[in-house]
């Protein structure tokens, strides 16, 4: 089994889950992309995530959702929420629920990084 952690993105929109892709694995961490909720919930190694960086709006099941059934589940993901929608209910459901990180698209590296290690940490 690989202990690099596996950061898992999901989002629908396709430059930007490569961009992220290319970034985390560039910080020495091994990613996957995922193009809605449920090609992430369908995946056969979805519990090896060790963050999940997620969009709010996507067609289908949303964000919101997906982070409803890991709770549910009892996966024991740290999840990073992305949105270029300012919507401060909505942030305030995600964080309520545990979310990591709330972030308001576009945002730096840096600060998509420095989230990941929050998550990771806070879930070690």
């Amino acid at each position: 089994m690989n202990k690099t952690p596996l950061i898992s993105i999901v989002d629908d929109d396709d430059a930007l889950r490569m961009s992220l892709d290319n970034l985390i694995r560039s910080a020495g961490f091994r990613a996957k992309g995922f193009a809605s909720a449920e090609s992430f919930l369908r995946a056969p190694d979805r519990q090896e995530t060790a963050c999940l960086i997620l969009d709010v709006r996507m067609p289908h099941m949303n964000g919101l959702e997906l982070q409803q059934h890991i709770v549910k589940a009892k996966w024991n993901i740290p999840i990073i929420f992305m949105t270029s929608y300012a919507d401060d209910a909505v942030r305030a459901e995600a964080l309520a629920a545990g979310a990591i990180e709330f972030l308001h698209k576009p945002f730096s590296d840096d600060k998509i990084l420095n989230a990941v290690q929050k998550a990771l940490h806070q879930h070690a």
